[in-house]
């Protein structure tokens, strides 16, 4: 950490414009804790310049706490109208609060949006919206730094260099990465400090001129509560025109879930897989041929009814947005260095006992953990698995190997050319470990998973691989 201080500790030597652009800081909230929502807002008008900062604009998303209440709008009245409170009569969701925040915040030249558990460190400011006063069709994003939730001590990130940089990317079912920073961007900086380029942001914290926001058509209407808009702005920011710099000056703290927060449940009026129909929607509208890729690590998407997309499809014609290729080549080429193109499926579905209603299960285990078997529910998650021509037996982006003890079946984080180690032969209702020539067999009695010797007569060594949709 201290190398990055010392590097960081340059960024005292900037000197930026008298004549900043002003900002409107939005903040969207839903039942957030009444200390880390308050703490957000009073580091923001602590540490922001008062003839930048032209106003914070809280969107309550439906919250239901009773200290999200009056409490709260007898608090604000302390800034004198310079924060204001609007409550959405319906949970929006994430996504469309923030476009709503977009509509309500016009004040400022500059929307910035916050999480509602945020810090903004020293001199934040003045480097994130220096670049937008430059040239109006870039979109900033400060430096991320992890406040821990219990003691709330700062620390940086990982996944970045040794300078602590990062850009921002996703693997091809759409997780959400971190990159370190190559040479051929360092090349692009004459000074370390400086804004650098990044395919893709988190999407909780970023600045972008507000006319601009709106050229833009804001987020796609029909992304529903949260995931998969960071994906969305970040392509259509590059795609039509403009550019998304990371800004390693400019500094805010953020909380990351604690273990075991499981996240607000959707309302009751969406459907089951909010996020999942997101990443088809942006898919299907931003990345052309390369779809095929999501679709070979999700297949359960599908067939997923994912709404109506003419009207995105409309704006990337009238804008002349380039292609997802052009985007690939020229701006995110380094992610597939990092997380390679997937090949071809061969099977994918539930693993099911062949004539039996057991399944294999993940338990939700990574990176180690046994694989089980669990009554079969059909509805994915940590019953999918897809069989590759690679001859991976994976989920999302681990893979099915053999543990420590030569006959457990575990799963296990797997890069392209990693664990390349089963074979389905489907009319046999067989899976082979190729590597010890033995067969994926199961007790389901112990809900065990394992491999032993080859034995025809076994109908525990039977399997099927079933098809599974998403709803």
């Amino acid at each position: 950490a201290l190398r990055t201080l010392s590097h960081l500790s340059r960024c005292k030597y900037w000197h930026y414009d008298d004549r900043l652009m002003t900002s409107s800081v939005v903040i969207v909230f839903h039942n957030e804790g009444w200390s880390t929502l308050m703490r957000t807002v009073h580091s923001v008008i602590k540490r922001t310049p008062r003839k930048y900062l032209a106003e914070i604009v809280m969107i309550d998303d439906f919250s239901n706490k009773a200290h999200l209440k009056e409490r709260l709008e007898e608090y604000i009245k302390q800034w004198n109208g310079l924060v204001k409170l609007f409550r959405n009569e319906k949970r929006e969701g994430l996504i469309q609060a923030r476009s709503i925040g977009a509509n309500k915040a016009n004040k400022g030249q500059v929307l910035i949006y916050l999480d509602a558990h945020c810090e903004v460190g020293i001199n934040w400011y003045g480097p994130l919206v220096a670049p937008i006063s430059k040239d109006r069709t870039v979109c900033t994003v400060p430096m991320i730094d992890s406040i821990h939730g219990q003691s709330f001590t700062v620390e940086p990130q990982g996944g970045g260099d040794k300078d602590g940089f990062a850009r921002g990317a996703w693997d091809w079912s759409m997780l959400w990465k971190r990159v370190p920073l190559g040479e051929a961007e360092k090349k692009l900086r004459k000074t370390q400090t400086e804004p650098y380029r990044s395919p893709a942001m988190a999407g909780g914290l970023f600045a972008i001129e507000r006319d601009f926001f709106f050229e833009l058509g804001l987020y796609d209407p029909g992304l529903q509560i949260w995931g998969g808009e960071n994906f969305e702005i970040s392509y259509k920011i590059w795609q039509c025109g403009g550019q998304l710099l990371f800004v390693p000056c400019s500094r805010i703290g953020h909380i990351y879930r604690l273990q075991g927060w499981q996240g607000n449940p959707p309302p009751a009026h969406i459907g089951s897989s909010p996020t999942l129909k997101n990443y088809v929607r942006v898919v299907e509208t931003w990345w052309d041929d390369y779809k095929d890729y999501f679709y070979a690590s999700r297949p359960e998407t599908l067939t997923l009814a994912y709404g109506d997309i003419s009207d995105l499809k409309r704006f990337r014609e009238e804008h002349r947005c380039k292609s997802f290729k052009w985007f690939m080549e020229e701006i995110a080429y380094d992610i597939p260095q990092h997380y390679p193109l997937p090949p071809k499926n061969v099977e994918w579905g539930e693993i099911r006992g062949f004539e039996s209603s057991y399944c294999i299960d993940s338990m939700g285990h990574t990176n180690g953990g046994n694989v089980e078997i669990g009554p079969c529910h059909r509805m994915g998650g940590n019953q999918l698995f897809r069989i590759n021509e690679a001859n991976q037996l994976m989920q999302y982006d681990q893979c099915l190997t053999r543990g420590d003890d030569n006959s457990a079946v575990i799963i296990t984080h797997c890069d392209q050319n990693q664990h390349n180690e089963w074979k389905y032969f489907k009319d046999l209702h067989r899976f082979t470990h190729v590597t010890t020539g033995k067969c994926l067999d199961r007790s389901d009695l112990l809900h065990k998973v394992f491999i032993s010797d080859c034995d025809t007569s076994k109908t525990t060594q039977k399997w099927e691989m079933n098809n599974i949709v998403a709803v």
